[in-house]
């Protein structure tokens, strides 16, 4: 009994890394799933590439469809996929009519043509695309549930996986929901100007898999699937050794403030208004330590825009560039996926190496984001990730008001999230706008919390004396004393 326990199911990658990652490694050789959606939800092309996959790796498929566009119209739209090779057809990947099939004989006719097809040509992997005509067909319950079962042994005798396309309904009392090995659905919701597709599981036999919505997007590679961040990586991907070790930050004067540098793999928030000098803070840590892979993760200024600030503050960014350790990666601020920024990032962290990193700034994470109430649980599991891959990482993040408001931190209980906050402001004092900087938290470190001018020149950002003689400092507006 304890070895029958042991005895694992074959699983079947569906060759789409998302994917694979929310169900823990693929789907089960011998399961019958139902893929559901709405026309246009990309049921199709995800049936497809899975098949697809599947022949590139010595299977053979049978793609059947039922009431659905025309053989010849699939072909001309998976030929603009980069997964569709067509080479494999007939041999390894068939097309095939089941309509006729099903008109003439019913259920009983259409399940000996699937059965048949499956068997002669040994296929692997099958879809039935059209499932909702077949039950359409059934003269009653019954006959649909035993057609569901009887399809469902063919496909454990002969180890094929079948997927079942539907447009359906969410209805959990339909008899097949309870009868097959999976249910996916397939959904594209509209957020003002917006839309995102996403695909959830309801139901999963014999493995644990990531719940809730993950979207999706459809590109001329075919599916690419983003599972949640906060649900990937709820806990991180490995251990945390929590190393003791300062860094620098790329500016000595700062270095001081904060006991000759920052915790390596802490996380720090450079907190400030619209040209306070939060960027080329990121381009000093950037650019401090040229043995050490760097990642400058940006949304604001093109790389080109980027080097050329950093040559104005005489830092050598432009030729740590060259040397191949130091990379900046940039997106416009513009419209992107929540998660694919995540996994954008992390990708970048482990093709690179990277061990310091700039995010410059979390306003192009927030800009993306459509569910506000994710964004406390996403930054930790993101923050958490980076600490245990070594990661020492400082985001940018702008205030909404130039002069004399309250902090307002983005982010809710961010404090929790992060161990180190530098706080940027400007001052009106002595009829001229100045520029100050605090270090306000570090976590576990001792500090200076003095309130210190700075100025950025041609020899870059440079922390000057304490400001003495004035109060007020931290209104935006302050007064000699």
């Amino acid at each position: 009994m304890a070895q029958d326990k042991e005895t694992e199911l074959t699983r079947v990658p569906s060759g789409i890394e998302g994917l694979d990652t929310i169900l823990r490694g693929g789907f089960f050789e011998g399961g019958l799933y139902i893929v559901q959606g709405e026309p246009g939800s990309g049921k199709t092309i995800l049936a497809n590439q899975i098949c697809a996959h599947h022949v590139n790796k010595g299977g053979k498929a049978i793609y059947a469809t039922l009431l659905s566009e025309s053989h010849a119209r699939l072909m001309q739209q998976l030929r603009t996929m980069s997964f569709f090779d067509e080479s494999a057809v007939p041999e390894r990947l068939v097309f095939l009519s089941a309509l006729s099939a099903l008109e003439d004989r019913g259920l009983s006719g259409l399940l000996d043509l699937l059965r048949r097809e499956m068997m002669g040509r040994r296929a692997t992997t099958m879809v039935l695309d059209g499932f909702l005509a077949a039950e359409a067909s059934a003269s009653t319950e019954r006959d649909f549930k035993k057609f569901v079962h009887e399809l469902q042994g063919h496909a454990i005798a002969a180890g094929c996986t079948v997927f079942l396309l539907t447009n359906g309904s969410d209805r959990p009392s339909r008899p097949e929901r309870t009868m097959v090995d999976g249910i996916f659905v397939l959904q594209r919701q509209n957020f003002d100007a917006r839309s995102e597709r996403s695909l959830e599981i309801l139901k999963f036999r014999a493995s644990s898999y990531l719940e809730g919505r993950h979207s999706f997007t459809i590109t001329g590679d075919g599916l690419v699937v983003y599972p949640r961040i906060e649900s990937r990586f709820a806990w991180p991907s490995r251990y945390d050794e929590a190393p003791f070790s300062r860094v620098t930050s790329g500016i000595g004067s700062l270095d001081q403030k904060m006991g000759e540098g920052v915790p390596a793999t802490s996380t720090t928030v450079a907190f400030g208004p619209p040209g306070i000098g939060k960027t080329t803070l990121g381009l000093h840590w950037f650019s401090a330590e040229p043995d050490v892979p760097s990642l400058f993760f940006g949304f604001f200024e093109s790389p080109e825009r980027l080097l050329r600030k950093a040559d104005a503050l005489g830092l050598p960014t432009r030729s740590l560039l060259q040397a191949g350790k130091h990379h900046v990666i940039w997106q416009p601020a513009t419209e992107h996926d929540f998660d694919a920024l995540g996994a954008r990032l992390l990708d970048a962290v482990h093709r690179t190496g990277a061990r310091r990193l700039v995010v410059d700034g979390l306003g192009g994470f927030m800009a993306s984001v459509i569910s506000p109430q994710r964004i406390s649980k996403y930054f930790a599991a993101l923050s958490n990730e980076l600490r245990v891959r070594g990661v020492t990482t400082l985001y940018t993040s702008e205030s909404r008001e130039f002069l004399g408001a309250p902090v307002e931190l983005p982010i809710a209980n961010i404090s929790s999230l992060i161990e180190n906050l530098i706080v940027l402001r400007f001052v009106e004092l002595q009829s001229s706008v100045r520029r100050l900087i605090s270090v306000v938290k570090m976590r576990d470190s001792d500090f200076d919390p003095a309130l210190r001018e700075f100025k950025i020149s041609d020899q870059g950002l440079t922390v000057l004396d304490p400001v003495f003689g004035a109060e007020g400092l931290m209104t935006g507006f302050a007064h000699e004393r």
